[in-house]
């Protein structure tokens, strides 16, 4: 079938349609050029404007395969903003399609959404082309003015359209971390821009030569095409030599699809000299969860957590502080020496107190201990894998959830449900509850795509709440605390810390981070806390802070423990089947309680 020529939704004239403001802080007037649209500050979490038919049908696009929005971000901040294509129909299913993209002061671009698709083109829900009832246009929470103009929206493409491999979704995993290095090592092609008047050229015989012309003045190392994907590194070292006749003090830092590292400061580095510069990818300061947020919009507190991605690493840029030459001789990713764990680890809490130990499993006997334990439950997570008790393992003082290709019928009951991939389960519903306190596990993660490995708390109210979704409900002063979520395509040095909170249906709020950087212990292990107070939750990753949030909200309910090995998640890879058994290993869970909770 051959391109269908593009539609024009709207252009210059705004006719037949309806342009309709979706918050107080939004204000839209169309204009020869489009539709301008300004937004003011305010608490909404998605101020934006709905486009529909003025006839009140929906839009057919049927004959196309995608939209392209024009947009040009009139206002003096960066504007990230979102293109959303609606059917009708039941919200929990979110029948939508969204695609969005950065735009910097005074900049155009267009938003592409492939019917089908969301964010960065990957696989969504299955939209209905023929019924989209609205388009939306939308902004997150903010706290200054922005402003844009939609100077058209475009159909256009064949109907079943699939991505294309953009430069921005190839990922480059370097041979040993090697980014870059001189000589017969030199890995793919680089990209080297300047900006302030800096300049970077290739010397083969000795590095990325790099001029900087006084303070402020950057250049960038670009792979050519796509992003290095690093997540199997925890950090990036630059080997730096000053070729210039008096000292400097360089920084730099690393850019991805999601943000940056913070800025690492060089130190001075004398004329003639050399020095080794590592790049961290963990947060300068924990992830903070703002003490007001109510479930909507932007919660994290500015300065704190990070939003780089080590799978999509897009620059090393170098800044200099003064007039100076540098030359580059290596680029690589690597993993630091394991780091020195704190005494008091897996002994108490890391805040003081009258504490008691409430709760202690080893894993040291001959099987898995029933009066705490359950190894079988409904799969809410997959709906690919079934749990069996036979891949619950003990041996060696630690006990190991088994995930493999593996047929057979849904906890371990001839009349359950036939799956092809079994895994454990471990979980004290109904056998052992806690309400606040300091649980601590020690866990090593697995590593074969696709698996979704997780230590988590939920609500657990008792028999007498009733049935189990009422005890389990994240309502009525209940939460889920995910204390350690990893999906193994982010790699062993990733985890995910979330609350989530008033059911999971449409009212359902959630909040955390999924850029939690660590560092594995020289056994491979990791040892993950939450400290449970009421109005707070506190993360431990191998005895340091990474996470706190405190609000009223966080939960007053009694909860029980899991630990989940499922495939799938919501940023995985396809589950490997050659890369199949794989284990995520507990070796001990600790909890303790505070004598006045």
């Amino acid at each position: 079938m051959a391109e269908q020529a593009p539609i024009v939704i709207v252009d210059g004239k705004v006719e037949g349609f309806a342009v309709k403001a979706d918050s107080s802080q939004v204000a839209a007037e169309k204009s020869s050029g489009g539709i301008e649209v300004k937004i003011a500050p305010g608490a909404d979490g998605y101020p934006g404007l709905s486009i529909t038919r003025a006839d009140g049908k929906p839009f057919d696009l049927s004959a196309y395969g995608h939209l392209k929005a024009a947009i040009a971000n009139t206002g003096s901040t960066d504007l990230d903003l979102g293109l959303r294509a609606d059917n009708a129909g039941d919200w929990k299913d979110e029948p939508y399609n969204t695609e969005n993209l950065i735009l910097k002061p005074g900049q155009k671009a267009d938003i592409h959404l492939i019917f089908g698709h969301s964010f960065g083109h990957k696989k969504g829900f299955a939209l209905n082309s023929s019924a989209i009832v609205r388009l939306l246009l939308f902004t997150g929470k903010t706290e200054t003015a922005k402003s844009f103009r939609i100077e058209s929206i475009t159909a256009g493409g064949e109907p079943g359209e699939i991505p294309e491999a953009e430069p921005a979704s190839i990922r480059l995993v370097p041979d040993k971390g090697l980014i870059f290095k001189p000589g017969e090592e030199l890995p793919p092609p680089l990209r080297l821009e300047g900006n302030g008047g800096a300049v970077p050229k290739l010397v083969p015989s000795e590095g990325i030569v790099i001029r900087l012309p006084g303070k402020g003045s950057e250049a960038a190392i670009r792979p050519e095409r796509g992003r290095w994907d690093l997540s199997r590194s925890l950090r990036v070292v630059v080997s730096l030599h000053n070729q210039g006749e008096s000292a400097a003090s360089p920084s730099l830092r690393l850019e991805s699809n999601g943000g940056a590292t913070a800025t690492v400061p060089a130190g001075e580095i004398a004329a003639g000299a050399s020095k080794d510069v590592a790049i961290c990818f963990l947060a300068e300061k924990p992830w903070r969860g703002r003490p007001d947020f109510d479930g909507k919009g932007q919660g994290t507190m500015e300065g704190s957590g990070t939003s780089f991605g080590s799978d999509a690493v897009s620059e090393v840029v170098i800044t200099g502080d003064r007039e100076s030459t540098f030359v580059i001789r290596s680029i690589r990713a690597d993993v630091p020496p394991a780091p020195k764990l704190p005494d008091w680890l897996g002994k108490r809490p890391p805040v003081e107190g009258e504490w008691t130990q409430a709760f202690k499993e080893e894993f040291d006997g001959d099987g898995i201990d029933p009066s705490k334990w359950n190894v079988h439950a409904a799969n809410y997570w997959d709906k690919a894998s079934w749990f069996s008790r036979d891949n619950v393992r003990l041996g060696g003082g630690v006990a190991k959830l088994r995930y493999e290709k593996r047929t057979g019928r849904h906890n371990d009951d001839p009349q359950g449900k036939e799956f092809h991939y079994a895994t454990g389960l471990l979980d004290t519903y109904n056998k052992w509850t806690q309400r606040y306190g300091y649980f601590e596990v020690r866990v090593k993660l697995p590593t074969a795509p696709g698996l979704w490995p997780a230590f988590w708390l939920m609500p657990e109210r008792g028999k007498e709440a009733g049935e189990q979704w009422q005890r389990q409900d994240t309502g009525n002063g209940g939460m889920e605390f995910d204390v350690v979520e990893q999906l193994t395509r982010w790699g062993p040095y990733r985890n995910n810390i979330a609350m989530h909170w008033d059911g999971y249906g449409e009212q359902h709020k959630h909040f955390g981070s999924d850029r939690i950087y660590m560092q594995p212990d020289a056994e491979g292990f990791i040892t993950a806390g939450l400290l449970w107070l009421p109005g707070q939750a506190i993360y431990y990753i191998n005895g340091s802070e990474t996470a706190r949030w405190e609000n009223e909200r966080i939960s007053s309910v009694t909860s029980c423990l899991l630990f989940t090995l499922p495939q799938g998640g919501w940023d995985n890879s396809p589950i490997d089947d050659s890369k199949l058994p794989d284990h995520f290993v507990i070796d001990y869970v600790r909890i303790w309680q505070r004598e006045d909770l």
